[in-house]
């Protein structure tokens, strides 16, 4: 398959050097000038837990009319630039060229639809953990399945090719027919995660083992549960603050995606999930407090990295 990743951060720089050393004709897209070079120069290096990958294959470029029409487009963008993003990325999307979003957040298959019309996305959660180290470079940080479903549930030809790819290339990936579920499913374990971990600067593991945190972790999850249930969503698993806790620990040492950016000073995806549980909740008549002052904070401290007091 020619395959365009859009947004060569450690996430679509995983995806796209797999994908590539699979024996896809793969292409980064992004606008980091420094990171093309580098992958387009010396190819892409992946440290993994018993060494490091080269690999050499994989191209990548900041214009799309660079890369022509591909077979597959996936996105791995921040979802506050989604739309942004893919509207600027048009000139590798044909007449039938799936899109696949493994955003983070609620929104990002609403946002690409706008561009590429509905019936063109194609829903999708990763379980995987990547760091950027620098241009050229990444750390694959850890594993799991990545699952891929249509909106409607389906199960099309075209979602059938595009696990088979990934798992060819290594890329444990699985067919659902509740996408939509499973995307609210990590949507809760980020809003328990993350804003948490931006606000109080702990990584993952400690979150659980404070009174504070704990208490505030489990109030914005149930927050969420209550809207996504609301909406009729069915959760894939039973107890959903013992599992956003599990992953706390299962994942102790990581920093949380929105704590790498609040310590880079860049702006977070907070309204793309507490701030999604808050939009939703007022859709449905659900009050969520936790998640509007989790939403606040975040937001603020962003606005005002240049002025905050530093310790």
């Amino acid at each position: 398959m020619k395959i365009a990743v859009l947004g060569a951060g450690a996430m679509g720089s995983l995806y796209g050097g797999l994908l590539s050393d699979g024996g896809n004709e793969v292409w980064l897209l992004d606008i980091w000038k420094e990171h093309v070079d580098a992958v387009n120069e010396r190819g892409l290096v992946i440290e993994e837990e018993d060494g490091e990958r080269l690999v050499k294959n994989i191209k990548a470029a900041s214009n799309p009319e660079q890369i022509g029409s591909v077979d597959l487009l996936i996105v791995f963008v921040k979802s506050t630039v989604t739309g942004e993003a893919v509207r600027g990325a048009v000139p590798v999307i044909g007449e039938k060229t799936p899109v696949l979003t493994l955003q983070n957040g609620l929104g990002n298959i609403e946002k690409i639809e706008e561009v590429v019309g509905k019936g063109r996305v194609i829903g999708g959660v990763t379980s995987h953990g990547a760091t950027m180290l620098g241009p050229g470079r990444i750390r694959h940080a850890g594993r799991g399945d990545t699952y891929l479903g249509e909106v409607d549930g389906s199960i099309t030809p075209r979602l059938k090719t595009i696990a088979k790819a990934f798992n060819e290339a290594g890329i444990k990936s699985k067919i659902s027919q509740s996408i939509l579920s499973l995307i609210w499913g990590k949507l809760i374990v980020n809003v328990g995660i993350n804003a948490l971990a931006a606000i109080t600067g702990l990584r993952n593991g400690m979150l659980p083992e404070y009174a504070g945190t704990s208490e505030i972790l489990e109030m914005a999850v149930a927050e969420a549960v209550r809207v996504a249930e609301t909406k009729g969503i069915k959760l894939q698993y039973d107890d959903p603050v013992a599992h956003v806790k599990e992953v706390c620990r299962l994942t102790a040492q990581n920093k949380a995606s929105m704590l790498q950016d609040v310590l880079n000073k860049r702006k977070t995806e907070i309204d793309m999930i507490n701030g999604a549980v808050v939009r939703e909740g007022k859709t449905e008549g659900i009050a969520t407090p936790v998640n509007k002052v989790l939403a606040g904070l975040v937001s603020v401290m962003q606005e005002t990295y240049d002025i905050r007091i530093e310790h």
